[in-house]
């Protein structure tokens, strides 16, 4: 059960900053941490939260280029459900222009992940063709308008009729009920049997044999997630064929030094976009903190379209 309680207060070690918490988001990583399956890293807080909106309320030692007041969001470990938080100074962003403060706190995550796993890792590149699973979720909503943004042609999947249309308007060329059609048989259709050229997969081992079968010659599929399970036979002679390549990661166990390159590589890249008005933020709802309870249970029903973000009642 969650509960809303007194914990000691942060303090920031060196390189580190301390958080005044505007707001925070939802994350399925914090369901399954609430539900025992995914503890956080050692050495980090067991509050949930693996991002947030705020502003800095103080310097840890040896902390430049920031100061007490600045506006920012934040990549967390963990601790973001909560009124302060401590964070390396290295995964602090400024917010991004035209972004209120409380939505910037649904940013880091997605915008971080897609930036990391899709353009930086997969190398999606201009007039390729793309593929996300999941396109109505918070990632999803993300990756299909930076992939449009950065001129992909962009294929998703969704659970609804209501899902596939918002998809459409976040600039999906091709939108899929994966409930009424076959993903890989709409994607060997409208290209002609050539495929993909890069798959971004939440699913796993449910979809693997089809998130091979739509892949293009050369292509490439990140797994950042499990929701169909861990563990599923890999025709590697099919892998082979199409000289095609499968990367795994989550974002939250990185050593420092990735997350910060990871943090200024969206900042210089995907905060341009949002400035510009080519990329959205994209908010279902927001809750207060003591409302986490409901907020959990959106985000595991997926009835959502977007990120759920929770706010602390601190000004923003």
């Amino acid at each position: 059960m969650l509960s809303l309680g007194e914990v000691d207060a942060p303090a920031p070690a060196p390189g580190e900053v301390l958080l005044e918490v505007v707001a925070t988001a939802v994350n399925r990583a914090d369901l399954l941490q609430r539900a025992g399956k995914y503890p956080p890293p050692p050495g980090v807080s067991h509050v949930l939260g693996m991002e947030c909106s705020g502003r800095i309320a103080a310097l840890g030692e040896s902390v430049t280029g920031w100061e007490i007041g600045d506006e920012v969001c934040a990549l967390l470990s963990g601790g973001g459900y909560a009124e302060q938080v401590a964070v390396p100074a290295v995964q602090l962003m400024r917010i991004p222009a035209g972004v209120d403060l409380v939505t910037a706190g649904a940013l880091p995550e997605v915008a971080c992940t897609v930036w990391s796993m899709v353009f930086d890792t997969a190398r999606l590149a201009l007039g390729e063709s793309f593929l996300v699973h999941g396109g109505s979720s918070g990632v999803g909503t993300m990756a299909i308008q930076l992939a449009k943004a950065r001129g992909a042609r962009v294929f998703t999947t969704a659970g609804t009729a209501a899902k596939v249309a918002a998809c459409r308007d976040l600039g999906a060329d091709v939108a899929i009920n994966y409930r009424e059609r076959d993903f890989a048989g709409v994607i060997a259709d409208e290209t002609g049997g050539d495929g993909v050229d890069v798959i971004l997969d939440t699913v796993g081992a449910k979809y693997l044999a089809r998130n091979l079968a739509s892949l293009a010659t050369a292509g490439r599929i990140s797994v950042i997630g499990l929701l169909g399970g861990a563990s599923a036979e890999l025709d590697l002679g099919a892998l082979m064929v199409k000289r095609g390549t499968i990367y795994a990661a989550t974002l939250r166990a990185r050593p420092i030094e990735q997350k910060a390159a990871i943090v200024a590589g969206t900042e210089a890249h995907v905060w341009p976009l949002i400035g510009q008005g080519l990329v959205k933020p994209v908010v279902y709802r927001v809750l207060p903190l003591a409302d986490a309870a409901e907020a959990h249970r959106i985000v595991g029903s997926s009835s959502h379209i977007g990120k759920v973000v929770l706010t602390t009642g601190t000004s923003g």
